[in-house]
């Protein structure tokens, strides 16, 4: 699973995706400053590892990640192939999410000048071009598909109706100047939700606003933030403050000077824990854990999964083999203090094929090959 940082040039994706993944360049300040995606992984912070190794010995602690696409920057007239919108386009086709990051400063920290495309500061603005150049992306698809999708509806088979069902059903909506997203909660037949997910329309897939903020405004509180969170209030989507400079900043922080420095800001961590755990939410992943004297690691499954499911991430031979799990919460570990307490008191749980998996669940695997 994988999300992409999207918005128009200078508004700050390139550094936001450089303090996220640590990669270190940054990119020059004028428009397609990145022509090929680059593609990083972030570690998602999660301190219920710090909690296991106080209570469970453990050589190493490994994160889950999530990784991320730094996407060119898109103009006006993207859909038309300005800026080298349609290759740019394409590799947001590829992602599972949107990271759209808006603009909410008028100087860099530090009080540099970074050059608007538009000449001006306008969040709400860049947002709606944006979001019309994915969606006159998605009506070309649209267009493009129906003719072949009518001929094939013809044969009445099922999966040639939900086609054309699912065209014939986002071709208005995209007309009307509305992202597919709007009306996903409307298609509810499997076949059409499948062949929804076949097209690849990108204003179907789900937006996280990432607000980029300047350092006096930290917590995104300024004016140009209210109308942001106003606007993701309104579509039922998230939004986080980011100063992505200052987050490159703390990045090469020691872990002392970094506390000092978000105690003088008024913040309790960096943003992009914030950020990542949000982007982990957009995607509908959870954590389960497993713990030993070698390593405690934090494994990625999405929201629903079964145990075998859980085990098969770990190896796909714990899958086919799967007999059993041990489970137990990072809740309980906190109230027992050890997996034998836990035991010895009757609450570690043993769970079969069915068992839906629970964030923070603490597993052991049973299998055989």
């Amino acid at each position: 699973m994988e999300v992409g940082i999207v918005g128009l040039p200078n508004v700050g994706k390139s550094t936001l995706f450089n303090a996220l993944t640590k990669a270190g360049a940054v990119a020059a300040n004028y428009p397609f400053a990145t022509i090929e995606p680059n593609v990083g992984a972030v570690a998602i912070p999660d301190p219920r590892l710090e909690v296991i190794r106080r209570h469970i010995a453990s050589q190493k602690i490994v994160p889950a990640t999530l990784r991320v696409v730094d996407i060119a920057g898109i103009v006006k007239g993207a859909s038309e192939g300005a800026g080298l919108g349609n290759q740019f386009l394409s590799h947001i086709r590829e992602v599972d999410a949107i990271l759209h990051v808006v603009r909410c400063f008028q100087k860099a920290p530090g009080g540099e000048e970074i050059t608007h495309v538009d000449g001006s500061v306008d969040p709400i603005r860049d947002a709606d071009t944006i979001d019309m150049e994915l969606i006159l992306a998605d009506m070309q698809t649209v267009e493009s598909a129906l003719p072949k999708a009518e001929r094939a509806a013809r044969s009445r088979e099922p999966e040639a109706l939900a086609r054309l069902a699912v065209l014939q059903k986002m071709g208005p909506v995209l007309n009307a100047g509305k992202p597919a997203r709007g009306v996903l909660g409307e298609i509810q037949d499997p076949e059409q939700r499948k062949a929804l997910r076949g097209l690849g329309l990108i204003t179907a897939k789900k937006v996280l606003y990432v607000m980029n903020v300047g350092d006096d405004d930290p917590l995104g509180e300024g004016p140009l933030c209210r109308v942001v969170r106003e606007r993701a209030a309104s579509e039922g989507a998230e939004v986080v403050p980011v100063c992505a400079r200052l987050e490159e900043e703390l990045g090469a922080l020691d872990d002392a000077d970094r506390d000092l420095m978000l105690k003088d800001m008024g913040l309790d961590e960096p943003a992009l824990g914030k950020l990542a755990r949000a982007a982990y939410r957009l995607l509908g992943l959870q954590s389960f854990y497993t713990a030993g004297p070698k390593e405690i690691r934090a494994w990625t499954i999405p929201i629903g999964a079964k145990a075998p499911q859980a085990a098969g991430v770990i190896h796909t031979d714990f899958e086919r083999g799967f007999i059993r799990a041990e489970i137990y919460s990072v809740g309980d570990l906190e109230r027992f203090g050890s997996e034998k307490a836990i035991r010895d008191a009757g609450k570690l749980r043993v769970e079969g094929k069915e068992y839906v998996m629970q964030d923070a669940d603490v597993c052991h695997f049973l299998f055989n090959l």
